[in-house]
């Protein structure tokens, strides 16, 4: 199994958004989210939801679903968030997804993927629980950027902005060619339709010195661009599940294990009746990051 960074207990909230400079960050992710995502829908998903930074804007579909590897993460998600029966919050990995085949109408996930050490192996799961003809929205870390592309070619880094493959910058934490995650999501059975490039002015004293109101409007003009090419450090896709028409999903959750649909809620718990494992449902989050009961 690939390693999985996780934020268990960190404050991610407060330490890398809110008062950390980056809402020119935010609203040129939000520009390019909001062009990208279908209106409205049945069912959608957030892998890496986190506390919710982006859930006001799944404000037209029926039920979402948010995703994170941290407990923690989604506890402070509760906080956040006006209380609604339409948010379903579940701990789980992104390689094994605890959901039914052919779920999701839609599928995002932002701010992630660097963090993947598989990516095959994610985009197949994503391939797998998304509707066929559902939309996959991802953002990537890109190698081939104008910065990246200075440093090597002053020789102030080793590594390779036009290379193919990912570069491991430090643990867990990796860049990628917009190239080869297309590549990626067309062997997973994804067919890329629409490139946004993000972060145009990613540059401390250009930030310091332009309201993030105007700099992300600025982003916002610029990001159709990333159909044609990409340059800057963030980048987004919409791809589509390219899949055969199945019958009507039955339920919403599997086990990630062995992927039985007889799961059955007993006190506190959802016990499967295909392996015996015990996943936690406690305060209205449903945990099966862990067996609490193991076969």
């Amino acid at each position: 199994m690939a390693d999985i960074c996780d934020y268990e207990g960190s404050r991610y909230r407060y330490d890398f958004w809110e008062g950390q400079g980056r809402d020119y960050e935010n609203l040129a992710e939000r520009i390019a989210l909001r062009a990208l995502l279908p209106p409205a829908g049945d069912v959608l998903i957030e892998i890496g939801a986190g506390y919710g930074r982006l859930v006001d804007l799944y404000n037209g579909y029926r039920r979402v679903v948010l995703l994170d590897y941290a407990r923690s993460q989604l506890e402070e998600a509760q906080r956040y968030l006006s209380s609604s029966a339409r948010f379903i919050f579940v701990v789980g990995d992104v390689y094994h997804l605890p959901f039914v085949d052919d779920l999701f109408d839609a599928l995002t996930m932002v701010r992630v993927m660097h963090h993947l050490a598989d990516v095959p192996e994610a985009l197949a799961e994503l391939h797998r629980v998304a509707h066929p003809s559902g939309t996959l929205i991802i953002e990537h870390a890109s190698k081939r950027h104008l910065k990246a592309i200075g440093r090597w070619l002053l020789h102030r880094q080793t590594w390779n902005p036009f290379d193919l493959h990912p570069v491991e910058f430090v643990d867990l934490n990796f860049d990628f060619h917009p190239r080869w995650v297309r590549q990626q999501l067309e062997t997973a059975g994804f067919q890329t339709e629409k490139v946004r490039t993000v972060s145009h002015f990613r540059i401390p004293l250009v930030k310091k010195l332009v309201p993030a109101s105007w700099l992300s409007r600025l982003d916002g003009f610029a990001q159709p661009t990333g159909q044609y090419w990409q340059l800057t450090p963030s980048v987004f896709i919409r791809a589509r599940a390219q899949k055969s028409i199945p019958g009507s999903p039955s339920g919403l959750f599997c086990c990630p294990i062995c992927r039985s649909v007889d799961l059955s809620p007993q006190d506190t718990v959802l016990v499967c009746g295909g392996c015996g494992r015990h996943w936690r449902t406690e305060g209205g989050i449903y945990d099966f990051k862990t067996p609490l009961v193991s076969p």
